[in-house]
């Protein structure tokens, strides 16, 4: 991994990544916290490009695991048309103490263990998605009325590249390539 301080010139020290990863890892919410029964503790944004190449930003339910960013959607959406014809997207989302945005490549994951594992990382989480029959989609009571009739298709985001911003003192501006 390289990391390059955006910040040195003002004197800012660089984000530890390793800081950035916990924060994930303990799904961290945004400072000041909201109540642990709210629907919805930290909002993901999912950023895929169109097929004019403009971008399209998008709000989803993603979770972070294994040192990567998984989301999903159904096969007809636009983030689910455009990451079929580009996988390239990024992710943003503000955590304690920092906003991170990651780069990298769509990788639908079909593997049934391992999308029985992020169906339950979900379900934990208060969303009760778990296998479709054939192992390769999700399939939940509800979901966005967007995301169209289940199954519902499983991405991998494998950062490629981050920056983070840390939004409390001493502040950092650093880019990491992976």
């Amino acid at each position: 991994m390289e990391a390059i301080n955006l910040g040195s010139a003002d004197g800012l020290p660089p984000v530890d990544w390793a800081a950035v990863v916990a924060t994930l890892d303990a799904g961290s919410a945004p400072a000041p916290a909201p109540a642990p029964d709210a629907v919805n503790t930290r909002t993901t944004w999912l950023c895929t490009i169109n097929g004019d190449g403009s971008p399209h930003v998008t709000a989803v339910g993603a979770v972070w695991v294994d040192g990567a960013f998984w989301f999903q959607t159904g096969a007809a959406t636009r983030k689910g048309r455009n990451v079929a014809r580009d996988p390239r997207c990024s992710v943003a989302v503000s955590i304690r103490d920092a906003d991170v945005v990651i780069e990298g490549d769509a990788s639908r994951v079909t593997e049934p263990a391992a999308v029985a594992r992020i169906a339950k990382v979900w379900a934990d989480s208060g969303w009760p998605a778990e296998p479709d029959e054939t192992g390769a989609g999700i399939t939940a009571p509800f979901n966005a009325p967007s995301q169209g009739p289940p199954p519902w298709n499983v991405y991998r985001i494998e950062p490629r590249s981050a920056t983070v911003v840390l939004t409390t003192e001493p502040g950092g501006l650093t880019r990491f390539q992976f």
